[in-house]
């Protein structure tokens, strides 16, 4: 089955749209979960049915139910909020599969820091005026120059797990 997306402009619905990272922490002991409130973003479906547009996050609004860790990943340290306030991706090409996923690459830029990535989408609903994707990839954190790992507590790569649902643009 191919999922067919209409074309046009298609603005993010943030109430109905998920961004998540988890990291493994003291030594691989503890997983750090945590969601981020603040998305925005937009895409155009062109005729050929690929895609392009752009998902910002407010950075600052990262939240792993804890406020003194939360403050923590704010800090230079890490997100770097006050000079980097948005982590955004900007999606480059977004080719639709013979099933229901679609292969999207892109930009991400967290920290001021750009780089290239990959990964493949499930649309998980789709109607003329709604299409939900959902995603899971994993980051190296170190290479968008969050570094900090005081006494090597912090391993492997960092997962982002997205549900983004989007609905047809006003015309």
């Amino acid at each position: 089955m191919s999922v067919a997306v209409e074309t046009g402009l298609w603005q993010l619905d943030p109430a109905r749209s998920t961004v998540a990272v988890r990291q493994k922490t003291m030594w691989g002991m503890v997983t750090v979960n945590g969601t981020f409130a603040g998305i925005t973003g937009e895409g155009e479906v062109r005729p050929d049915g690929s895609a392009s547009g752009t998902v910002t996050v407010d950075a600052a609004s990262l939240d792993t139910k804890h406020t003194k860790r939360d403050t923590h990943l704010r800090s230079a340290d890490f997100f770097d909020v006050d000079r980097h306030p948005a982590i955004t991706f900007a999606v480059r090409s977004c080719l639709p599969r013979t099933d229901d996923t679609v292969e999207v690459s892109g930009q991400l830029t967290v920290r001021g820091v750009s780089r290239p990535q990959s990964f493949t989408a499930r649309v998980t609903d789709s109607t003329a005026d709604a299409v939900t994707l959902a995603a899971e990839l994993t980051v190296d954190r170190t290479e968008f120059g969050i570094s900090w790992n005081q006494m090597g507590m912090m391993r492997g790569l960092t997962t982002i797990t997205t549900t983004l649902r989007f609905a047809r643009a006003a015309a």
